[in-house]
């Protein structure tokens, strides 16, 4: 920015791509302008290590920029406070933002922070239910609960997300895709990312927390492949058979008798971000361990009532249900050593700060409760 004007601008569009820095100053010699002297304001500090990409603060050298301004710090151990003292010791006047817009950069790299912290994907629940609490509707009727405008923008999520996760039971009962499709006008998705497309539209690994290995070979999940990738997350104790099945059908099959070891090795391979979309059992059993980072809860105005559920049980529809369910075999073993989750006690967790909008004719409230 230059005399309160934009002369360039850009983003970390893809891994393995050129970093916001390097973007910007891309742009802005395309629009015909010249850096030099010119104020930078970046999310995050700058890399100064060779990864992927060359190091940011370099190019920031040598573009003469005069002042950079910091949204966050980078908190890897490989990178931390080293941009920035670079960028001094070569002149540069360089400032960290404060309030508002400290939060607002901190709070957009939530999965890069984590990652970098802890080496675990940012994990995010999404539920939808009915003003009487209800998270499944009965048999015959619409499975959707949330109304399109908020489906639309669970697709933009998936989209957004490294791997996008279910328990076996909503495999079983929805057969769902897990794919990110394009909004109902027809333009898709900025594409972001390294994994796998379908067309323009970022594809997430697609996971099914599965101990048994249940999952039907003629699933959709199984058989769209092409689309994106599927990982099965099984026990110790799954059947050879089942699982050389799924291996053979070309689903890559996890070896985990824990979420935390899952995760973990979701973490090891550069997963970031994990989107929990379906399974009470499966959420129930994140929610018992202390997994879940931000909720984004959908509650749309209408009322179905006491309807049973896909599993018969009535009461397992409801939103307590949706995070208390009692059928292990849906998901992993839990933090206390298998079994339900219920076992573990109350595992009440208190949201840090939350938001409301609404989403054409539903009620969306984000909750966070972790910040990185």
């Amino acid at each position: 920015m230059r005399d309160g004007e934009v002369i360039g601008e850009g983003f970390h569009a893809e891994l393995g791509d050129l970093h916001a820095e390097r973007a910007a100053l891309a742009d802005c010699r395309g629009r015909g302008e010249d850096p030099a002297g010119a104020t930078m304001y970046v999310t995050l500090e700058p890399c100064a290590h060779q990864g992927r990409q060359p190091p940011c603060a370099e190019a920031i050298l040598e573009a003469g920029i005069g002042r950079v301004v910091i949204g966050s710090d980078d908190p890897s151990e490989k990178a931390s406070g080293r941009g920035p003292g670079i960028l001094r010791d070569g002149g540069v006047e360089v400032e960290f933002a404060a309030g508002e817009e400290a939060t607002a950069a901190r709070l957009l790299n939530q999965p890069f922070r984590k990652h970098a912290r802890t080496g675990l994907p940012l994990v995010t629940l999404k539920l939808a239910m009915s003003l009487d609490g209800q998270t499944a509707t009965a048999a015959g009727d619409s499975p959707w609960i949330s109304g399109p405008e908020s489906q639309a923008l669970v697709h933009r999520w998936r989209a957004e997300s490294d791997a996008i996760a279910v328990g076996i039971g909503a495999a079983l009962a929805d057969d769902p895709l897990l794919t990110a499709r394009p909004n109902p006008s027809g333009a898709p998705f900025a594409p972001v990312g390294d994994i796998k497309r379908t067309g323009t539209t970022r594809q997430p690994l697609r996971v099914v927390f599965d101990r048994q290995a249940r999952l039907p070979l003629d699933s959709q999940l199984v058989r769209t492949l092409d689309h994106s990738p599927v990982l099965v997350v099984v026990g110790q104790d799954a059947d050879s058979a089942r699982t050389a099945a799924l291996r053979d059908a070309g689903v890559e099959v996890l070896v985990a008798d824990r979420i935390d070891a899952a995760l973990s090795e979701f973490g090891r391979r550069g997963i970031t971000s994990l989107f929990l979309e379906g399974g009470r059992t499966l959420a129930a059993a994140f929610l018992a361990m202390g997994a879940i980072d931000e909720s984004r809860t959908f509650i749309a105005p209408l009322l179905l009532g006491g309807c049973a559920s896909r599993a018969g049980n009535a009461d397992s529809s409801r939103a307590g249900g949706a995070v208390g369910g009692t059928t292990p075999e849906e998901a992993l073993a839990t933090a206390g050593g298998g079994g339900s989750p219920a076992a573990t006690g109350p595992a009440r967790q208190v949201a840090l700060s939350r938001d409301i909008e609404q989403i054409g004719d539903d009620i969306l409230i984000t909750a966070r409760f972790k910040e990185w």
